[in-house]
């Protein structure tokens, strides 16, 4: 067993599709999504990094490409029901790294639990790295959703999901790349060709933000 079992489970990532029991125009699958993740986080760093931040590469690296190990275990719980209180939100993340803490323990080999507890744990943090991956797995969101959404898919847990990672990514602590978000990337997302009026979707985020600071 040991680290063949850990190699093995990774291919239950492959298999744990993002936002399970809703019509999707695109079906993504978790092990995708963190490679995603990883590459957009590599664009983010870059852009912190020549405006003078110090980037731990290696730490972005192991945070970005292991955050959603842990669905291995859970699965992926749908975003409504995940971000509909905060108790339940951290009774959630309880749950996960228990379990991975736990599968770590029985599979891995003593001399490489502390570094696979270290490396699969929770990396969304105050550090750079931490922000950037919690900026990289909300654009993600933002993504995925926007495909949905242009498409004419109006599930409400789709408008949720836009709503909320847009309304997040840009909050977090990373002026340069929510910047650059904001005066390049979303200008290109909104020309995109679309059925649904994402400019005005877009507009209701950016002034929902806009209220909330005043």
């Amino acid at each position: 067993m040991g680290i063949h079992k850990f190699f093995t489970s990774l291919n239950d990532l492959e298999r744990i599709i993002r936002c399970p029991g809703r019509f999707k125009f695109e079906e993504h699958n978790v092990a995708a999504h963190s490679w995603k993740v990883s590459q957009y986080a590599l664009v983010f760093a870059t852009i912190e990094e020549e405006h003078g931040a110090n980037i731990n590469w290696k730490a972005l690296y192991e945070k970005t490409i292991n955050h959603d190990y842990g669905e291995v275990f859970i699965g992926d719980i749908k975003t409504p029901v995940k971000h509909s209180s905060p108790e339940l939100k951290e009774m959630i993340a309880h749950v996960e790294t228990r379990m991975v803490e736990d599968f770590i323990e029985r599979e891995i080999p003593p001399s490489f639990q502390s570094i696979f507890k270290e490396r699969l744990k929770e990396g969304k943090d105050y550090t750079t790295e931490g922000k950037l991956l919690e900026f990289a797995d909300k654009l993600d969101q933002v993504y995925e959703s926007f495909s949905e959404l242009k498409r004419g898919n109006m599930d409400p847990e789709f408008l949720t999901i836009y709503h909320h990672a847009l309304g997040r990514l840009l909050q977090i602590d990373l002026p340069h790349s929510v910047s650059y978000f904001k005066t390049v990337i979303l200008e290109d997302l909104l020309k995109e060709e679309s059925v649904t009026d994402m400019q005005h979707l877009t507009n209701d985020v950016l002034q929902s933000i806009e209220s909330a600071l005043i």
